[in-house]
């Protein structure tokens, strides 16, 4: 498992009761000291942040205790998989900095979860069902309401079996029948009302083809899978909790190759701003509220990466916030917090002018072009130190000037020096508007013994801006991105947290940037200096995406919560 920073947010890091949980298995020798786990996504979309926190519980607690996890795909619903899901969830795992080895599927297990089935019709444990999915929901019942057993619970085990092998054969209709385990329709626990095991749906599977019209539920190839494999901590998030009496009824009830696998759940991770919802989700791309499930405003881990997360930092924070037994909701800006850490570390230093105004030296000789010695990151010597031209026109930020200041404002006015990033004092003579009162041009002198930005005589300026020479610029576009949702808990007024979406949550700029922006590869966080960090984009070489700003606001969100 990845270290937290020694300089980490001032909250005291969660226990992880998974963990104590294996450590005391091991020391009593539970599974003859064995540790086996699993990620057990479906391939009917793509991971999102909550997944991150997921795999890093079980590929480190399996790493931590020197088991075995295996990325195993429940690839038990062939409407809604697919062949690109299961490519992305392998690439999104490997990223995430986990080595998901070959991945296994349920559907490698279909015969022999089909053989087990004939094992609980054979014993009295399951039986075919003739009735629709509405009269045997409606037959269940509900808490403090009596479930009503089927008509054909009492089918005898011969008929049972043919029918159950017609199914299979798929000599029946998609609807016409289903397997039920017989467990117990007055169970207080829902789950255990005679579920079903089996439906019939004549669809193509991305991995068996035609092969099977005949598919199990997630509640039956669940725990099978995991007996099948091996598995010792089956580590499920809260939502199915109700479901563990199942998972072990299931278990006790057939013939298993080896020890039964014990379901433990934890709190799933949720982020204020933030939806997790497939449909969700789905519903803002279908509606051209995103660009796609890697629109960098998205949860989805490869919106995070095309953002400039580093996965580095997402597993320090899935540490960070530990393993609980109850749910809770993570603030975003703690998050945000690793990840700045992280790149405040690893990134490199450019300057860029998102917002372009000219400023021009009037007293620069003409013509003459000055290198000036920029460090690459001073938070780490070895990236040494670049040169970057300086002339007497240079690009910098329409808000670094104000023709008629606010108070406290310190940056360049009329009348006021300032230091120019690694340069030269300025001091502002005048200015030029358009036809608007735009101001298009800014005019200053600058001072040759200030070379570096320091005066020999003493003289302290209160600002210094950064700046890129007119005639080296390359031009960028620069997204930045705000919150896509305008409340803490997307929904939580209305019911639909769609009502809550913020409008212009993501703006293009089109600026002006030092030509070393122009090495930057595809994915490489670098810091724009005063404006934050950007990614480049994947594809476009000139797009950069704002990861996250400068301004650490984990302060300020944990006085919202006092």
């Amino acid at each position: 498992m990845s270290e937290t920073p020694s300089n980490a947010p001032d909250t005291p890091a969660a226990s992880n009761f998974v963990r104590d949980l294996v450590r005391a298995d091991n020391e009593q020798g539970t599974f003859g000291g064995r540790v086996q786990t699993r990620f057990p996504p479906e391939p009917n979309g793509y991971l999102h942040i909550g997944h991150a926190k997921a795999i890093c519980v079980d590929f480190g607690i399996a790493e931590e205790f020197g088991g075995l996890c295996k990325l195993r795909f429940d690839d038990t619903n062939p409407v809604t998989e697919e062949t690109e899901y299961v490519d992305a969830i392998v690439d999104d795992v490997r990223w995430l900095g986990f080595e998901p080895g070959e991945p296994v599927y349920a559907s490698d297990y279909f015969e022999t979860l089909y053989q087990w089935a004939e094992h609980l019709i054979a014993t009295g444990f399951a039986y075919v069902d003739d009735q629709d999915a509405e009269t045997i929901s409606a037959q269940r019942g509900g808490y403090g309401r009596p479930g009503v057993e089927s008509p054909f619970r009492d089918r005898s085990v011969e008929e049972n079996l043919a029918l159950f092998r017609a199914m299979r054969s798929g000599d029946l209709p998609d609807g016409s029948h289903v397997l039920r385990a017989k467990a117990d329709m007055q169970h207080e626990n829902m789950q255990l009302r005679d579920p079903i095991m089996y439906r019939i749906r004549h669809e193509h599977h991305h991995r068996t083809g035609d092969q099977w019209v005949l598919y199990p539920t997630y509640d039956w190839a669940h725990g099978q899978s995991d007996a099948i494999e091996g598995v010792t901590h089956s580590l499920c998030s809260l939502e199915f909790d109700s479901h563990r009496a199942l998972y072990d009824w299931y278990l006790e009830h057939c013939p298993l190759p080896g020890d039964q696998p014990r379901q433990t759940e934890f709190a799933r991770l949720e982020l204020t701003y933030t939806i997790t919802s497939k449909r969700k989700l789905r519903q803002l791309i279908d509606d051209g509220v995103v660009d796609g499930w890697d629109d960098p405003r998205l949860p989805t881990l490869r919106a995070l990466r095309r953002r400039g997360y580093p996965a580095t930092a997402i597993r320090s924070f899935c540490d960070f916030i530990g393993v609980a037994k109850t749910n809770s909701r993570h603030q975003i800006e703690m998050l945000e917090w690793f990840i700045r850490n992280e790149l405040n570390r690893t990134a490199l230093r450019r300057m860029a002018v998102l917002r372009p105004i000219k400023l021009v030296v009037t007293n620069w000789p003409a013509g003459h072009v000055e290198m000036v010695e920029l460090v690459n990151n001073p938070e780490n010597p070895d990236d040494g130190v670049r040169e970057v031209p300086f002339t007497g026109e240079v690009w910098i930020e329409d808000d670094d000037f104000k023709a008629e200041p606010p108070p406290k404002y310190f940056r360049l006015t009329p009348g006021r020096e300032v230091r120019l990033r690694g340069a030269y004092y300025v001091q502002c003579t005048g200015f030029s508007n358009d036809a608007d009162g735009n101001v298009t041009e800014v005019h200053c002198t600058y001072d040759p013994d200030t070379r570096g930005g320091n005066a020999p005589d003493g003289r302290k300026v209160k600002a210094t801006i950064h700046w890129v020479s007119t005639a080296h610029a390359v031009p960028i576009e620069a997204a930045l991105y705000e919150r896509l949702f305008a409340a803490e808990v997307p929904g939580e007024r209305t019911g639909d947290p769609i009502d809550d979406l913020r409008p212009n949550s993501k703006t293009v700029l089109a600026g002006k940037a030092e030509a070393a922006l122009g090495d930057v590869a595809p994915g490489q966080v670098v810091q724009f200096e005063r404006l934050g960090y950007f990614a480049r984009d994947g594809e476009r070489a000139g797009l950069f995406h704002r990861t996250v700003g400068l301004k650490d606001d984990w302060a300020n969100a944990q006085k919202r919560t006092k």
